[in-house]
């Protein structure tokens, strides 16, 4: 989860410090969360969402049919729309 949010911010350009303030974490938390760390769930949570993320808990039996619809679902998004005939 740390390597995902890390990226995240990443791909945003943002220095961590930036990112902790505009998130309403210290440093120090956001630094902890990008290296594996334990951080409290609150804080998590608060990271996940300011960088529009969320975090699903399914059953272990529903695993696979989750993992499954998901990547469907990003098979889906990834593919570019198609262009109007004529274009």
């Amino acid at each position: 989860m740390g390597a995902l949010i890390r990226n995240r911010r990443a791909q945003q350009r943002m220095r961590i410090d930036d990112a902790a303030d505009l998130l309403g974490v210290s440093k120090d938390v956001l630094s902890r969360l990008e290296n594996g760390r334990a951080v409290s769930l609150e804080k998590l949570f608060k990271v996940l969402d300011g960088f529009g993320l969320n975090l699903l808990v399914v059953p272990k039996r529903e695993v696979p049919v989750a993992r499954k619809a998901l990547h469907e679902h990003m098979a889906v998004q990834a593919v570019p729309p198609a262009s109007p005939e004529g274009v």
